[in-house]
């Protein structure tokens, strides 16, 4: 009987005034995705991945230090207390992204991962930091990560995460297939003329490189502080073969679900032998060449 796990990936818009308390902002958002997690559990998805930095605005497009206050400890704080309660509510697996508080005055782009029961499985801290004009000034707010790349075993499959700009770097999608990853979650915050040309190229490209599912989340619309684009939303799953197997409108709010049959992981894995083949006493200089 195949292995068939329902996966569902939300984007959604911040809809409060970035003038508005923090507090209320946390809250609207909090709202919106309770309703989105509540239809999940409806159509009876397993697993599920929010978006980066889901509990407000997409925050980095300025830098100002009011809002290190959207900072939360992980898993003490109020977002993931109360999304384990969700999770073990509907026995579905979340993957929630938010701004992290590892200690005073110390921060972290992170995703907590609760498992079906609502228990509290660990972190990924984002690795990969931008710091771009204009926009991405995401050195300000965000410490570079310090967990690695860790694979978490779920009631319903074996998820790793990678965070928006993690995505450009191979290297890590690269680890998280060698410690046994089968669904590879990347929340994220990117908007039209940037990254448009890659959204579909490189995600894809790391499913067959490693055999496994990614489930790619974008934002969407225009939101402040990001007054110079548009978030194009378009978020989808993709095969381990490439293939784009379900995909998000572009311009609105939305939960996209798709059942995804595990059993081809192995199916491809046994044609494409990859991890066969490579030659990891090769790459050395990988490690070891610094600029």
């Amino acid at each position: 009987m195949a292995r068939i796990v329902k996966c569902g990936l939300i984007q959604a818009k911040n809809d409060v005034p970035v003038t508005e308390p923090l507090e209320k902002i946390k809250q609207g958002m909090m709202e919106k995705h309770t309703e989105m997690i509540e239809q999940a559990g409806k159509r009876g998805v397993q697993i599920l991945c929010l978006q980066e930095l889901f509990t407000g605005p997409y925050f980095p497009a300025e830098q100002d230090s009011r809002w290190y206050s959207m900072a939360e400890k992980i898993p003490e704080g109020p977002t993931v207390s109360r999304l384990m309660g969700l999770a073990k509510k509907h026995q579905m697996v979340l993957v929630v992204p938010i701004y992290e508080e590892g200690m005073t005055g110390v921060y972290y782009n992170t995703a907590a991962v609760i498992d079906a029961d609502g228990k509290y499985l660990g972190k990924y801290r984002k690795n990969h930091i931008p710091h771009l004009h204009p926009g991405f000034w995401e050195k300000f707010y965000f410490k570079p990560g310090n967990l690695g790349y860790p694979v978490f075993e779920t009631a319903y499959a074996k998820v790793g995460v990678y965070i928006c700009y993690d995505r450009h770097f191979p290297e890590g999608a690269r680890l998280l297939g060698l410690y046994g990853a089968e669904i590879i979650f990347n929340p994220s915050a990117t908007v039209a003329g940037l990254s448009e040309y890659l959204w579909e190229l490189e995600q894809p490209a790391y499913a067959v490189a490693n055999g496994y599912f990614v489930g790619a989340i974008n934002r969407v619309g225009t939101e402040a502080p990001w007054n110079i684009g548009e978030f194009y939303g378009k978020s989808y799953f993709c095969d381990p073969r490439g293939q784009i197997v379900a995909q998000a409108s572009r311009d609105r709010d939305e939960l996209l679900v798709a059942d995804l049959n595990l059993d081809m992981i192995q199916e491809v894995r046994n044609f494409w032998q990859f991890f066969r083949d490579r030659r990891p006493e090769t790459y050395w200089d990988l490690a070891e060449l610094l600029p």
